[in-house]
């Protein structure tokens, strides 16, 4: 019986209990445990990309706060849609992370910047596909805008591993298409 009267079980016929010298005690909460390799800690937020996100999304622009109010809240379809989320070393403007799909609107600054190549290489070695939209598209064609987002995303499919022997643990299919780009730059 327990501190309560209550029977402790468990995998030992102790539940969260251990033993001492005076009888059983209560095991410490989950990350006050210390054992062979140190104590337990969860992977923290990089404090200072969830700063620089937050400021993007109170900065955020003209086309990007229209987009939104017609991703926000599954609006498109059902599917899901973040703003400003980091990514790896990159913070993307918006991101279907079921579908993999991610949405970037750009100002005439991104007509011929190799950053942006590079980061959507990136992006794509990690099966994400990246489709990218000017902001006077956005503001003078929402609607048009909208309906590529959902074509996008009806056609993505998700990454699903497979666990067959045949194809090896945790293999995946259903990658994104090769293109990267929605419209040319």
């Amino acid at each position: 019986m327990g501190a309560f009267g209550l029977k402790a079980t468990g995998i030992c016929g102790h539940g969260d209990m251990a033993r001492s010298r005076g009888g059983l005690l209560p095991l410490p909460a989950r990350g006050e445990r210390v054992g062979v390799r140190g104590p337990r800690r969860m992977r923290g937020a990089k404090v200072t990309k969830t700063r620089l996100a937050r400021r993007l999304r109170r900065d955020s622009t003209q086309a990007e706060r229209l987009l939104w109010g017609f991703l926000r809240s599954r609006s498109l379809g059902g599917f899901k849609f973040v703003r400003q989320k980091p990514i790896g070393p990159y913070i993307v403007d918006f991101v279907c992370r079921e579908k993999r799909l991610i949405i970037e609107v750009d100002g005439s600054q991104h007509a011929e910047n190799r950053g942006d190549a590079v980061r959507d290489q990136w992006l794509t070695e990690r099966r994400y596909r990246v489709l990218h939209f000017w902001n006077n598209e956005v503001l003078e064609n929402i609607e048009g805008v909208w309906d590529i987002i959902f074509a996008a995303a009806s056609t993505a499919t998700p990454l699903t591993p497979t666990l067959s022997p045949h194809a090896g643990r945790g293999s995946c299919q259903g990658g994104p298409p090769s293109e990267t780009s929605h419209s040319p730059r």
